[in-house]
This record gives structure tokens, C-alpha cells and sequence, in this order.
């Protein structure tokens, strides 16, 4: 029988992972319904990708949020890669990532991940990373390298970002759409309502002028963006924030179940049912988007791979029926 998945990687209370958080009153976390629980991770390939992001000294959101498919993902050999350390500037209510002033960045950390992509024989890597508010360019330039050393070491490799907002820093997107990174993932998390208590230290617009902002620069990168369920959104908002995505030409979505991952971070108000999903996912492809995911256990970068070559199958699928339309009899 399934059991429940606990990944306690890191030594240290909530007041040292979540200083911000420490004085918040306790939100008790509610037993989780039979179809989110999931196996511990026990597969060696699993051991044999543990081994070698420590062996490259690489931070993998896998561990850093504590995500419930890390037994599966890293069975398969796909580790969501962090760059630019484990200390986020934000705070996000929903977020496991440690909080506080971050290191200054590690000018080899772009060659490590390059070699680790190239080791793993990865046909799709997805790079994500902390919030970096205290830097200029909130690490655009750095995410640049990343994408250049993995060009390099890996050049079949498919790469796929997950960047913060870069709220004002200006030029910042410029920098990390010149790298052509093939998928550029920024998630608007959940709906503008919650965010002040969810998402403080960002904007819903912000992000999502952000997204509509890569298409104008460079069409031909695919854009994906993520939404969290369960947090006391209502479906008319859900909704609405898929129109938002797609007036922004927003490629692909993804939806998930929040999971509260201890008792100071933001309580989960409702676990929706993969029904529910199913319906979410039905009335998100009849919006138009060219790829959708959306289970209890989605995450952004869960079946990357094979998501990225459905969703390259989906544009010219519908490039060559929008070619026949305009043919003249």
C-alpha cells in the first residue's frame, strides 16, 4: 500500500528554515485524502541522481520545496535544478524555501549544472531558482550563463526556465529571453485575491505582464505558467485567471494541489478532487492553451520532458491545420 512521503532533508527547526514565520500562529495541517499520498522514494537511479547533485554541489527544488515527486522524478533521472543558492528574499506563505540574505552567487555554478544535465543524459532540463531581489538584475544574467553552459555541454538537451518576476529590474527579462531558453515558466501561483496573504511580496500583474512580455519579445518560445489549488480560491477566479493567460498567449498550464508543508505556512482549505482536475483541465483546453496539466500532484516541472515534446507536437499540429485554413481551392 502507498505510504506517506515525508522529506525532511534539512536539520533545524522552523525558526532557522522560516525565521519570518516562526511567530506565526500555528495552522494545524489536515490529513491528506488517499489520492495524494505517494511511495518513498527507495529506486537506486534515485540514490545514483542524490549522489551526483551532491557531488556537484547543486540545489534542486525537488528537496528545497519538498516536493512530493521526488521519488518518482529522480527515479527517472529529472532533478529540477535550483540556481543561486537555497535562501530566497521572499516569503511566501505557501513556500518551504529557506528565507533570509542569500550568498553571493557562484560564478562556477553554471559550469556544474552544465556538466550535470550533460552526466544525466537529460533530453529536457528544467532550471528554476530562489527569488534574488537583492541583486541588480535579480539574476538574469547568471540564469543567461546557466542556459549557455548547458548549450554547451548538452546541446540536444531541451531547456526549460522557471524564473522569479524580476520585479523592478528593469531590462532583467531582456537578458534571459536573448538566451532562447526553449520553455519560460514563471507561475502566477494562485489568484489575485490571495495574494496579499500568499504572495506578499509579489504583483499578479507584474507576472503576468511578465509572461506577455516574453511573447513580444521572442514569439517563438514556448511560455507556462502554474496555478496552486486548494487555498480558498473559487472556481469563477480559477477561471478568470486562465483567460488572463491566455489574452497573454500563454503556451501551456499547469495546476496542482497545495500541500502545507508544516504548521506555519499558509493552512490548505480544501483538497480538490481529481475530478475536479479533470474538469479544470477540460475547460483550460477549450480556452486554448496547447498543452495542460493538472492532477493533485502536478507541479511545473512534473513529466517535463514528455510534456515539452507533446506541447512541441501541439504548435505544429495547430500550424499546419491554421495552413490548410488559409489555403486557397
Amino acid at each position: 500500500m502507498p505510504t506517506r512521503l515525508l522529506i525532511d532533508h534539512r536539520k533545524g527547526g522552523v525558526s532557522v528554515r522560516h525565521p519570518e514565520k516562526a511567530h506565526r500562529p500555528d495552522n494545524p495541517i489536515a490529513r491528506k485524502p488517499d489520492w495524494i499520498r505517494v511511495r518513498a522514494p527507495n529506486h537506486p537511479v534515485y540514490q545514483e541522481t542524490r549522489a551526483l547533485m551532491r557531488e556537484q554541489n547543486l540545489v534542486t527544488v525537488c528537496e528545497e520545496a519538498a516536493c512530493p515527486n521526488i521519488g518518482e522524478c529522480w527515479s527517472q533521472r529529472h532533478a529540477t535544478m535550483m540556481i543561486m543558492g537555497e535562501i530566497c528574499t521572499r516569503a511566501c506563505a505557501f513556500c518551504n524555501v529557506t528565507t533570509g540574505m542569500p550568498n553571493p552567487l557562484d560564478a562556477d555554478e553554471p559550469a556544474r549544472v552544465g556538466d550535470a544535465v550533460a552526466k544525466l543524459g537529460l533530453r529536457h532540463v528544467v532550471i528554476t531558482s530562489v527569488d534574488r531581489d537583492d541583486l541588480p538584475d535579480g539574476g538574469a544574467a547568471h540564469f543567461a550563463r546557466v542556459i549557455a553552459a548547458i548549450r554547451a555541454q548538452a546541446p540536444e538537451t531541451t531547456i526549460e526556465i522557471l524564473t522569479p518576476d524580476f520585479l523592478r529590474k528593469r531590462g532583467a527579462l531582456e537578458v534571459v529571453v536573448s538566451a532562447r531558453p526553449d520553455v519560460f515558466n514563471h507561475n502566477l501561483e494562485t489568484v489575485p485575491r490571495l495574494y496579499p496573504g500568499i504572495r506578499p511580496g509579489a504583483r499578479y500583474y507584474q507576472s503576468l505582464r511578465l509572461l506577455d512580455d516574453v511573447k513580444r519579445l521572442d514569439p517563438s518560445i514556448f511560455t507556462k505558467s502554474g496555478l496552486m489549488v486548494g487555498l480558498g480560491e473559487e472556481r469563477a477566479e480559477i477561471l478568470q485567471v486562465m483567460d488572463d493567460l491566455r489574452v497573454a498567449d500563454v503556451d501551456f498550464i499547469t495546476m496542482g494541489q497545495y500541500l502545507q508543508p508544516t504548521v506555519k505556512h499558509a493552512a490548505v482549505r480544501d483538497f480538490v478532487t481529481p475530478d475536479e482536475f479533470a474538469d479544470y483541465a477540460a475547460m483550460a483546453r477549450a480556452k486554448g492553451f496547447l498543452q495542460v496539466s493538472a492532477s493533485p500532484l502536478t507541479r511545473s516541472s512534473y513529466h517535463a520532458d514528455s510534456d515539452f515534446a507533446e506541447l512541441r507536437a501541439a504548435r505544429e499540429a495547430r500550424l499546419a491545420a491554421s495552413r490548410v485554413g488559409t489555403e486557397t481551392p
